[in-house]
């Protein structure tokens, strides 16, 4: 089996503390993504390049097929409330074997256990009968499975199979609930406030229908695996002449998480149809996602992303489920992430098996005092490499 030794495991350690004490927004990546094509060639990647887009690629093993991804992003969620931190953010603290701050779990930690562990098949002399693709993408906060959608659809790199290493903790996760974003825009006509009665408030209408949707969010579908679909309205604004007139506009937006057998057609329709039922003027529709990357390609993605699940007896997820247990030394779960992944893409449109396995847990992604335990990371790092080998041979 695969196994760090002690300087391979402080060199790990080093460059997880760097690109975690290096902001990465979304849209902003660059100087991680530097560091990280450093890294890959360090380890003995094959080839290394950035994409248009600016995902980081790095192959190993031959061009003969079959092709494994390994799937990660680059990208954190801001900060918010520097105070609710007990440790530097950007400072990479490591108390007790746990390293603290912003993308230690969301997820760069996964993304140093990738290139680790490509290092261990590089120096033992691991002749892979397949290749091994690394992909570190941008953006996947804001829109999760675009920048990877641009590395398959347009630069041609389709793998057999994909692993995710957002945070499952060690264990495997199959699935997850997909999301569609609907905007609804409701008009009244605007008079002075303390004449109400002349105009027509658009914010009565925009609460009319968010009071039934409330009520909606009761009935929604349901799935023996992945649970009920859910509905949450996450966004208010109004706007009218002055803060004594009556609105003539207002706006909401709908985070719609949809189980399976749950579609975009689906949401809007139920949307559609309270519309309807109240009479209200108002319309809704599905938002668009635009970005400029770092290298200063126009991102643009329709906010729809579907739910999947890859079968629980797929010859992928068995095999992880073998590795684990023979390298970690237990049966790992089996189950879902809570959050949306570059899975929806992978899986959920292009029909790629896809799977999840990654260090740190779900519930310190996006929180203050993020963190990873190191002991997870090095765990990873030997997991990575021995699939490798399991799925595609020597």
């Amino acid at each position: 089996m695969f196994q760090l030794t002690a300087h391979d495991k402080a060199e790990l350690v080093e460059f997880l503390q760097d690109i975690v004490r290096t902001p990465s927004l979304s849209g902003q990546e660059d100087r991680v993504a530097t560091r990280i094509a450093a890294a890959m060639r360090r380890a003995g990647f094959r080839q290394v390049f950035t994409d248009p887009i600016g995902n980081v690629v790095g192959r190993i093993g031959n061009e003969k097929r079959p092709m494994l991804m390994y799937n990660g992003h680059m990208d954190t969620v801001g900060i918010s409330d520097r105070a609710a931190w007990a440790h530097d953010p950007f400072g990479a603290d490591i108390v007790d074997g746990v390293l603290y701050g912003r993308g230690a779990c969301d997820m760069k930690g996964a993304l140093s256990a990738m290139i680790w562990g490509v290092k261990l098949l590089h120096n033992a002399g691991v002749q892979l009968n397949g290749e091994l693709v690394m992909a570190a993408v941008v953006q996947e906060e804001p829109c999760e499975g675009l920048a990877t959608r641009v590395l398959v659809e347009q630069g041609g790199v389709r793998p057999d199979w994909m692993v995710l290493g957002e945070p499952s903790n060690l264990q495997l996760c199959r699935g997850h609930r997909g999301r569609v974003e609907i905007e609804v825009v409701t008009r009244g006509r605007s008079c002075h406030a303390s004449r109400p009665d002349l105009g027509d408030n658009a914010v009565y209408s925009a609460a009319r229908l968010i009071f039934n949707l409330e009520m909606l969010s009761e009935q929604l579908g349901n799935d023996a695996f992945l649970g009920p679909g859910s509905l949450a309205v996450t966004h208010v604004e109004s706007r009218a002449g002055s803060r004594n007139a009556i609105p003539d506009y207002a706006s909401f937006i709908i985070d719609r998480r949809l189980t399976l057998g749950e579609t975009e057609a689906k949401a809007m329709a139920e949307v559609q149809n309270i519309i309807v039922r109240e009479r209200v003027r108002a319309e809704a529709r599905v938002t668009e996602y635009e970005h400029s990357s770092y290298t200063g390609y126009q991102a643009r993605q329709h906010n729809y992303f579907p739910a999947w699940a890859l079968e629980e007896e797929h010859p992928l997820l068995q095999t992880a489920l073998r590795v684990v247990k023979k390298t970690l030394g237990y049966r790992p779960d089996i189950g879902q992430w809570g959050f949306s992944t570059d899975g929806v893409y992978t899986m959920g449109t292009a029909g790629i098996p896809t799977i999840g396995l990654g260090p740190g847990e779900e519930k310190y992604a996006h929180t203050a005092d993020e963190q990873i335990r190191l002991e997870d990371v090095f765990k990873a790092t030997s997991v990575y490499a021995q699939l490798a080998v399991e799925l595609l041979g020597t």
